[in-house]
């Protein structure tokens, strides 16, 4: 290739990858000895296969052999081609094994997770307990639940810790996909899928409750009950409490929370 050194190395920036990443090469992948453009095209491919034993996911780290968009020289894993001399990709990360042309997205690459971000370092901190990076606007500001990303999404069941989709950390710890939280909330479903706990403050709910149990009268069945007592869990704080039975909701006499269960009375010691 002519040019300068410097024209060589930005030759074709922007101009080679996939819908995942802009890159100029691609990875042969260890596991199947196949090409592809980036992991995620690899794990998509195999996802759709007809038998589940053919069925895998690419492991980042274990990529040994890279292959030039430019000049189709496949080679040992380095950020500019050993033949053609471009620059396989403007972000490049020698443990991940990772590339990418657009910067703009301020790549980094966390030595806790193991894995390269985006965002911008500056804009990020690593929780120990919960496992992952975090928005500076959480730090001292969430519920630690021990590795929560290290799960799956518990709506869509994508895994989370190396998802490419946004993350949000709701009040009980828990984590989801910021667009899966969005569609429960669109769907009147205000509760933790995980541990049920209320993500939003409902007073505004918890008044509406009391204003039907005000109005309400109990069906003929019940009116024998009306007196009776129930024992709840409450899934807000956790209080178990007895309580009088009432058809529409049974209120946490600790937190006034309505988000309760009823359960068996607890065993008292002998």
């Amino acid at each position: 290739m002519e040019g300068s050194a410097n024209e060589r190395i930005d030759f074709g920036k922007m101009g080679y990858g996939c819908k995942h990443y802009r890159r100029r090469c691609k990875i042969r992948a260890p596991c199947c000895n196949e090409v592809f453009d980036c992991r995620h095209c690899h794990n998509e491919s195999t996802s759709i296969l007809s038998s589940p034993f053919d069925r895998h996911e690419l492991v980042r780290t274990d990529v040994k052999q890279v292959i030039c968009s430019v000049c189709d020289t496949e080679q040992p894993v380095v950020r500019v081609c050993t033949n053609c001399g471009v620059n396989m990709g403007e972000y490049f990360c020698e443990v991940c094994k990772f590339y990418d042309d657009d910067i703009d997205k301020g790549q980094f690459h966390c030595d806790d997770c193991g894995i390269c971000r985006v965002g911008g370092r500056e804009n990020f901190f690593h929780c120990k307990k919960c496992g992952s990076c975090y928005s500076l606007g959480l730090l001292d500001n969430h519920l630690c639940v021990e590795n929560s990303m290290r799960h799956h999404c518990p709506i869509c069941y994508e895994y989370l810790f190396d998802s490419l989709k946004d993350t949000t950390v709701m009040k009980c710890g828990h984590t989801m996909h910021r667009e899966c939280y969005l569609e429960m909330m669109k769907h009147d479903k205000y509760c933790c899928p995980i541990c049920s706990k209320s993500v939003i403050d409902r007073s505004r709910s918890w008044k509406i409750i009391e204003e039907e149990i005000e109005a309400t009268i109990m069906p003929e069945d019940f009116r024998h009950k009306v007196h009776k007592k129930v024992w709840i869990l409450c899934n807000d704080c956790n209080d178990t409490t007895e309580v009088f039975l009432h058809i529409v909701g049974q209120k946490c006499s600790h937190c006034k929370s309505y988000n309760t269960r009823t359960i068996a009375p607890p065993v008292l010691p002998q």
